[in-house]
């Protein structure tokens, strides 16, 4: 069954690698190759935070407890009240044209994002300056099903304030805001510009949304805690992917430290550089409730549509786990600090 996974994974990369002008469909997704390409899926800058990422999460080893019984091993997880196959979540992201060079839609992209996750887990989806790329998924959710987390940029106020409605309009009742966006210059400088708030700002707007609000951009404990102050419901520990500012920190260096902080108090995702089961292992072990993946699950949509999504999934769920059971745990609440061992 995993070699199978594997030989298909690597269809899905060559027919997405035939599909787009931009992205390169490494093998591995590193970020060495496209440094500073943006537009375009490399990091800001040097690309050295992207390529950071992924580094550090090497550098965090796994400790095998092969001693065990022969239960089975179960990695479902409990999303806000929504049980999922897997703590893998779609981490969101938009521009798949002006990022990948893939002729491929907004409303197609969501759509086989939506589907392919349909049975398995919760998709965040994207924004971008076109309100449409935004409402696209709300419409393609109540056509097919699935479970989604409509995630805004931090706007100036009047395109918030129509996105909440939206949503609200829609019946959801979970968002998501990716606040580290208002360091992406094209977005700060475009007809409808993103901005910065601050505590008390957060606090305001989380107070008007009346549903609850994961913060995604927090890699600090400062951060975090004035997002549990202002009433996040939870964060995601990422810096964009790499791409908001040059030699920052990676996620996984700076998750121990604010979990630990954050004591259970809320939800702790993590994104940046992820992409195995393996990886999303060493997330949970230092602190994570889960883990939101990017690049990885554009490049199964576009190479396959639903079908390379599911595919992808499949395959994060057999590594997760294969690396549970050899590191001796059959449920996710398993997994704890001792089952891994920081090398940086």
């Amino acid at each position: 069954m995993k070699d199978e996974n594997m030989r298909d994974w690597k269809n899905v990369l060559a027919s997405a690698r035939s599909k787009m002008t931009k992205c390169r469909a490494c093998p591995e997704c590193n970020g060495l190759a496209c440094r500073g390409e943006t537009p375009g899926c490399g990091g800001k800058g040097s690309g050295e935070s992207f390529v950071r990422n992924v580094s550090m999460l090497k550098q965090v080893k796994l400790n095998l407890d092969t001693i065990v019984g022969n239960e089975p091993v179960s990695c479902e997880a409990d999303f806000f009240g929504v049980q999922t196959a897997l703590p893998v979540y779609v981490a969101p992201i938009g521009g798949i044209k002006t990022n990948y060079g893939a002729e491929m839609s907004e409303a197609e992209y969501a759509r086989a994002l939506i589907e392919g996750c349909k049975d398995k887990t919760v998709v965040f989806t994207g924004d971008g300056v076109d309100f449409n790329m935004f409402q696209d998924p709300l419409l393609i959710q109540n056509e097919v099903g699935g479970q989604i987390v409509p995630t805004f940029k931090p706007w100036i106020y009047p395109e918030i304030a129509k996105r909440i409605e939206a949503v609200k309009k829609a019946g959801f009742s979970l968002v998501c805001s990716d606040i580290d966006a208002a360091g992406l210059t094209a977005l700060r400088n475009s007809a409808a510009p993103v901005q910065f708030r601050n505590s008390e700002e957060l606090k305001q707007l989380i107070e008007e949304i009346q549903m609850p609000l994961i913060v995604k951009g927090i890699m600090s404990v400062k951060g975090a805690m004035k997002a549990l102050e202002a009433g996040a419901a939870g964060i995601v520990v990422s810096n964009h992917g790499g791409r908001v500012l040059d030699d920052c920190s990676s996620s996984i260096e700076v998750l121990p430290e604010i979990a630990e902080a954050v004591n259970g108090r809320m939800k702790i995702f993590a994104d940046g550089g992820f992409r195995s089961g393996k990886d999303v292992f060493k997330a949970l072990a230092l602190g994570a409730d889960g883990v939101l993946i990017g690049r990885p699950f554009s490049l199964a949509a576009i190479g396959d549509g639903s079908e390379g999504v599911k595919i992808y999934l499949n395959k994060l769920e057999n590594e997760l786990k294969e690396t549970m059971q050899m590191c001796g745990c059959t449920k996710l609440s398993d997994i704890h600090r001792s089952c891994v061992r920081i090398t940086f």
